[in-house]
């Protein structure tokens, strides 16, 4: 007997959360780790879901892309306290291709667009004028114009290998379910709280 899809469970639980508007639903922590070992961890947000995976988008050239392209491998934790759920996600982490950064790039308020091509991620800045006289520039530069993705920026697909449901529970006893892929399937366990 397979166990039910996690996939299909995590959109539930989404749809849930994003129903309490006091908080974005999409935010997670990603952790990653350079090839040394070192972790490093920050919010991401979440832009699709599918069985294929979960997609961020970032500059390719951010400390959060040297890492996953020197070490593939990733976990994203979702907390939504106000359903009292916590889903930790861990797997290998691939680009995705041009063409979905493309179309999700197209979606984005244009400041952000342009916020794309301004932005070094994660490389020293002179001073917040010299970022500010960039952005400006680009403005001009695509004034009465799309703004194209930049060839430096794009998404990622976690593919999961691992998805915990942490359900907050009465006394400390919380309800822990692990999944985990077994070749096309998922098998369920539970874990002590």
């Amino acid at each position: 007997m397979s166990a039910p899809d996690p996939i299909a469970e995590f959109r539930a639980h989404f749809d849930r959360a994003a129903a309490v508007a006091e908080f974005d639903e999409t935010a997670a922590a990603l952790a990653t780790a350079d090839v040394g070992g070192r972790p490093s961890v920050r919010m991401v947000l979440l832009k699709a879901v599918d069985e294929r995976g979960f997609v961020f988008y970032t500059n390719y050239g951010s400390r959060k892309a040297a890492e996953l392209e020197a070490n593939p491998r990733a976990a994203l934790c979702f907390h939504w306290d106000p359903i009292d759920l916590q889903v930790r996600i861990e797997g290998a982490v691939t680009r995705v291709s041009a063409e979905e950064s493309d179309a999700y790039f197209a979606t984005r308020p244009r400041g952000s667009q342009l916020g794309a091509w301004a932005s070094e991620q994660s490389r020293p800045l002179a001073s917040r004028f010299s970022l500010l006289r960039r952005y400006l520039a680009l403005q001009l530069q695509y004034a009465g114009r799309e703004v194209p993705r930049p060839p430096h920026w794009g998404g990622f697909r976690l593919a999961p290998e691992r998805i915990e449901f942490w359900s907050s529970e009465r006394f400390r006893l919380h309800d822990r379910r692990l999944f985990t892929r077994r070749g096309d399937g998922w098998e369920m366990t539970r874990l002590q709280p």
